[in-house]
């Protein structure tokens, strides 16, 4: 099991001894994410994929965030807004914009890239180097400003 995965199941089981039962359904349907995942794949994931289905569980609700706040929802933006902070839990420290900014004029670099044409190959280095820890959209709008300026 990676470790990723033995840590959110440990997680499940401290919450579910201290009663805090809107976590426990939180950290269960990500869970159950997870083990969907692996049904469908015929394997067992490993923390990069894992954190692939994390990263896509914050995504959807940072959208549905946005929309609940443009809506005047605040209930359900308050709600939105607790189970994105505990999935933030699980993922690792991100990066600052000085330091994507860094390896991502380092990147073009190291591989010559001058045009828009190299921009995919930039991107697959970068994504495997910042998994987890930086927005690839983030990414890849500075690897266009820097390709194009």
């Amino acid at each position: 099991m990676s470790q990723l995965k033995q840590t959110l199941s440990d997680n499940i089981k401290v919450s579910m001894k201290a009663r805090e039962l809107e976590r426990v359904k939180i950290l269960r349907n990500v869970q159950s994410v997870v083990k969907q995942i692996e049904i469908d794949r015929q394997t067992e994931l490993d923390d990069a994929q894992v954190l692939e289905v994390l990263q896509k569980q914050l995504k959807q609700r940072q959208e549905s965030l946005t929309i609940f706040t443009e809506n005047g929802r605040d209930d359900l933006a308050t709600k939105e807004q607790f189970e994105i902070d505990i999935i933030n839990e699980f993922m690792p420290q991100q990066m600052s914009h000085d330091e994507v900014m860094a390896l991502v004029n380092a990147e073009i670099a190291e591989q010559g890239a001058t045009s828009m044409r190299d921009m995919g190959s930039v991107m697959g280095v970068l994504k495997n180097k910042t998994a987890g820890r930086a927005d690839p959209a983030l990414i890849s709008k500075m690897v266009k400003d820097a390709l194009q300026g």
